[in-house]
């Protein structure tokens, strides 16, 4: 198998309306064709020395391999946590007609616009 240009980006949100909007201005932007909100993550980690839990909602953005710095910035400029978890996988195989439209409706020339 070899990778294709598909991007899967996680990122993870408060609970709540945050991650809803988040999640609407990302594709209403181009930098993603579309993107999973997952409710009901619990969270365990460890933030300045002490290990915490919180619930949280896990973004699942499909995009591209050239779109993927716009879209880090884009919600790195826009999430309320100090440091976001903005991790991106790659999609090594899947429905070819499926990636077709993930890169059809990426438009990082419109997203370009929106960053500012």
């Amino acid at each position: 198998m070899t990778d294709t240009n598909c991007l899967v980006v996680l990122v993870a949100c408060p609970a709540g309306d945050a991650a809803d909007t988040l999640a609407r201005s990302i594709v209403e932007s181009g930098l993603a064709a579309c993107v999973n909100r997952l409710p009901g993550v619990r969270s365990t980690y460890r933030w300045r020395g002490e290990v915490t839990c919180d619930e949280e909602a896990l973004l699942m953005a499909k995009t591209t391999r050239e779109a993927y710095p716009a879209l880090a910035e884009f919600v790195a400029s826009r999430h309320p946590y100090e440091v976001p978890e903005i991790v991106a996988l790659p999609v090594v195989a899947g429905h070819a007609p499926y990636l077709d439209w993930v890169e059809s409706n990426v438009d990082v020339s419109h997203a370009a616009l929106t960053r500012s």
